[in-house]
């Protein structure tokens, strides 16, 4: 009983220290008592309130470094922050945290053991920021935008006509389209010259025409990609080719005939007729048309959308490429019995490369077909080392079509413009020669050439008096009685009227 007494005696005081403590707090808010100039207040627990000054240690070049007061605390904090000072001088306030806030496009990575302390990355290549903590990949076909924060469609691009790449193919091809049909309308308006009947008409007008396609598949591979155009593209791309190299081929294989005929034989070779030599020609190009053939029906010509190789850096280049659905292998394939035909071609004119100088052709076709090989042989390594470039559409493309310009720009120069030049220029020259049978001229250019031969294998002075008793009995024979370009210029026009 005593201790439950003593409880209720203090919590009877604590009672009655309330009731007059609520007094003189009412009784100084009413009578707002001071002492010596301070108003006298207490708080609800029956505190006085706290007076503090703030002090802020500062550091300066002279004696002067100590405690300065930079504010106050009276019931609230009343602080002068110009009067305040920073390590370095600084007057600005330093952040008090330990990491600072990401920027839009990077993630934040958190520190072991410190779940409140992170470190900014940023989402590198085609990702974006997919929340606070983590980065995601764009799909296919997508590229980040410059803040990496959404993805965006790739940008669908294709060859344009205004480009410097596409410049310099269409002009190389229009140059070269306006000079064939020029030597084309030479050839018909001149048709019965002998320089024209001599040069083999209908194999001219072949190769010209093969000339000419080469020319056009520039303005084909650069066009707007559509079915309608990709069927074209895989028609001509192998097409031109294949008719300028099976009529060159032709002629070479013509005049290598023969000249090894006339070796063992003053007999005419067969199938050297102007109809024959047709038939030649378009059973070659006729196993290209079957190859395309074969081609449109395993797969349809369509475009398609280029996205796998064009993920450049940065992402912000990134692009895809409109293009007929034409592989490299494809392409190779078609153009691989054209240059086919061209190494049969050159072959054929490096087995002829004794024939007289002045006979059918023999030499200019050679040189272009030198010429040609070297220009394929620089085009291979440009058009499969670019394969994995950014820019494979504008370098191949544009490598392709100058390399096809190029081909049929030598041919033109080397076969046409030289004839085109005497018929323009010098027709005092295009007349014809005196006919002879096919015995006499044959018969002759083969004396030549083996004098020809002869001469380089022997000593000077043994291949001067050899020569010489050659030409008197040349002399002699009534079958030479003219001189040696007389008779290999009758060689030309017969192999022309026959």
């Amino acid at each position: 009983e005593q201790y439950f007494f003593q409880i209720y005696s203090v919590i009877s005081a604590q009672r009655e220290f309330r009731r007059h403590f609520q007094v003189i707090y009412a009784h100084s808010k009413k009578n707002n008592q001071q002492i010596a100039g301070t108003r006298v207040t207490f708080n609800e627990d029956g505190d006085a309130p706290g007076r503090y000054n703030i002090y802020q240690y500062q550091l300066s070049n002279g004696s002067g470094s100590g405690y300065r007061v930079i504010g106050q605390w009276v019931e609230h904090l009343q602080l002068n922050v110009n009067a305040m000072r920073w390590p370095g001088g600084m007057n600005t306030i330093p952040q008090s945290m330990c990491s600072e806030p990401c920027r839009r496009g990077e993630r934040k990575k958190v520190r072991s053991g410190r779940p409140c302390c992170w470190q900014c990355e940023a989402c590198e290549g085609y990702q974006v920021q997919a929340d606070e903590f983590t980065c995601k990949d764009c799909l296919f076909g997508w590229r980040p935008t410059a803040n990496h924060t959404t993805c965006e469609q790739v940008p669908i691009v294709k060859l344009e006509w205004h480009s410097a790449w596409a410049a310099v193919p269409v002009f190389i091809a229009i140059v070269g389209i306006i000079a064939t049909l020029l030597i084309i309308v030479t050839f018909v308006r001149f048709n019965d010259t002998p320089i024209v009947r001599a040069s083999g008409r209908e194999l001219s007008y072949l190769l010209l025409s093969g000339i000419f396609f080469c020319y056009t598949v520039t303005f084909m591979m650069i066009g707007a990609p559509s079915p309608a155009l990709c069927f074209f593209q895989r028609l001509f791309l192998g097409m031109g080719m294949c008719i300028s190299y099976a009529a060159l081929l032709t002629k070479t294989n013509r005049i290598y005939r023969i000249f090894e005929q006339g070796k063992q034989s003053v007999a005419a070779p067969r199938f050297i007729s102007p109809s024959s030599q047709l038939v030649i020609a378009f059973s070659l190009i006729a196993m290209q048309l079957l190859g395309v053939a074969v081609w449109f029906i395993v797969i349809p010509p369509h475009t398609t959308v280029d996205y796998g190789e064009h993920r450049s850096w940065p992402p912000e280049k990134a692009r895809a490429v409109l293009t007929c659905d034409v592989s490299d292998l494809s392409l190779m394939c078609s153009l691989g019995y054209s240059i086919l035909l061209m190494v049969t071609c050159t072959v054929y004119a490096i087995k002829s490369r004794g024939v007289p100088e002045n006979f059918n052709e023999a030499k200019p076709i050679g040189f272009t077909m030198y010429t040609t090989c070297i220009i394929w042989l620089a085009f291979i390594p440009i058009f499969f080392g670019t394969s994995k470039s950014p820019d494979k559409l504008y370098i191949q493309t544009t490598t392709l079509t100058i390399s096809m310009s190029l081909s049929a720009t030598v041919a033109l120069g080397m076969l046409f413009f030289p004839k085109v030049y005497i018929i323009l220029l010098h027709p005092e020259q295009n007349v014809q020669k005196r006919k002879r049978s096919f015995k006499a001229v044959v018969t002759a250019a083969t004396m030549s050439q083996k004098l020809s031969q002869k001469a380089s294998e022997r000593p000077n002075g043994q291949a001067k008096t050899e020569l010489l008793v050659s030409s008197r009995l040349c002399s002699e024979n009534v079958l030479v009685k003219k001189k040696m370009n007389e008779t290999i210029c009758a060689v030309s026009i017969f192999l022309a009227l026959h």
